[in-house]
């Protein structure tokens, strides 16, 4: 399962989402709560938290974590370690 996490409100994910036809959901925070124990962002204030993904294995363990994202790249890193799992 692929979920993105956003720090927008729900009506602007729903139309990135489907401006760039996303084959997965963007979580709503809001409020900062996931981002910040994620390490994405430091406090409920942080208006551009970190582009981070972690890739989480079977037994629901951090398998990998991208600290720096490549958006021209991304998806076929995460899919070629999901491969690898």
């Amino acid at each position: 399962m692929i979920l993105g996490v956003s720090c927008d409100p729900p009506r602007e994910n729903r139309a990135f989402k489907e401006k760039f036809d996303f084959p997965f959901d963007l979580l709503c925070d809001v409020e900062r709560a996931v981002s910040m124990l994620y390490g994405a962002a430091d406090s409920p204030q942080t208006i551009y938290p970190a582009r981070i993904s972690y890739l989480i294995d079977p037994q629901g363990r951090v398998a990998r974590v991208y600290a720096e994202v490549n958006p021209a790249s991304h998806a076929d890193d995460v899919l070629r370690d999901l491969a690898a799992l």
